[in-house]
């Protein structure tokens, strides 16, 4: 893939402390709908959306273009509504404004706002934000890092984390709204300690963050569920990958036997050995 001329030089830190602010816009408006009586619409491919689904993607799209004009941006409600960047270019924006709708339908907490920037087809920089939860994960060449909100709505310094090497008995996450029975099987090939179910990318920063250990994806996922999780968990030296093992990676269009931007069956894990550093 080319890079085209237009495409800006990007300085991590400048892009992370956009991200970073743009997320936690976002999040305040979803947060603002969490516990409501909102409406739910079922989309074409049977996944639900909300009005905060939309109204944070139109905030995050309105930034992005403002802030980075020359990066298109793939964001799940604008792809649900057909309008897809005829250029991707070598790098783009991958957008969930709202990851675990179902979750946040139903008043459970584990929903995320999530970007990523996708370069050569890997996750370069990652922004994963849990409103309900008050936690903010970030992934990009400098690291893996987490901060908490404070009850006066200050957060707290960002602090390094780090996947842990895999146990002798793994704590496993599962999909708490889509869980079956390939998981199951997948499962059985080794010793667990625990099985916690648990909704949207939240699942991958736990791993990121050295508290669980394996989550198999072996459903139908699109890209932007991930990419900005997936970001976070190679910043903290896990990764996700094809069952293969092969690389997991993003823009995948013009398949004849899938849809655009569906991910294959992946596996994302911690750190399978010790650093040596």
């Amino acid at each position: 893939m080319s890079r085209p001329t237009d495409a800006p030089t990007i300085e991590t830190d400048r892009l992370m402390t956009r991200l970073i602010a743009v997320a936690k816009e976002a999040g305040e408006i979803v947060l603002a709908g969490f516990g409501a009586d909102c409406a739910q619409e079922t989309k074409a491919d049977a996944s639900p959306v909300t009005e905060y689904d939309r109204a944070a993607e139109i905030l995050i799209g309105r930034h992005l273009a403002a802030e980075f004009p020359a990066i298109a941006m793939v964001g799940e409600e604008e792809i649900s509504s057909g309008h897809v960047p005829p250029d991707l270019g070598r790098r783009f924006f991958l957008v969930d404004p709202l990851d675990g709708t179902k979750e946040f339908v139903a008043g459970v907490p584990d929903f995320t706002v999530n970007i990523a920037l996708i370069e050569d087809g890997h996750p370069a920089c990652g922004v994963v934000l849990a409103p309900a939860h008050g936690e903010l994960f970030v992934g990009s060449p400098a690291g893996a890092f987490k901060s908490r909100r404070l009850r006066d709505g200050t957060w707290t310094e960002f602090r390094p984390i780090r996947a842990r090497v895999r146990p002798a008995e793994l704590i496993a996450l599962v999909s708490r709204s889509h869980r079956t029975s390939a998981t199951d099987r997948f499962l059985e090939k080794f010793a667990l300690d625990a099985v916690i179910p648990m909704g949207s990318s939240l699942k991958y920063c736990r791993i990121a963050e050295g508290v669980a250990d394996v989550y198999a994806g072996l459903g139908r996922t699109m890209e932007w569920d991930i990419a900005a999780a997936h970001a976070v968990l190679k910043a903290a030296g896990g990764d996700i990958r094809r069952l293969d093992g092969t690389s997991l990676t993003y823009g995948r269009r013009g398949s004849d036997d899938e849809a655009d931007f569906a991910n294959p069956c992946f596996v994302a894990s911690g750190r399978e050995i010790a650093s040596v550093s």
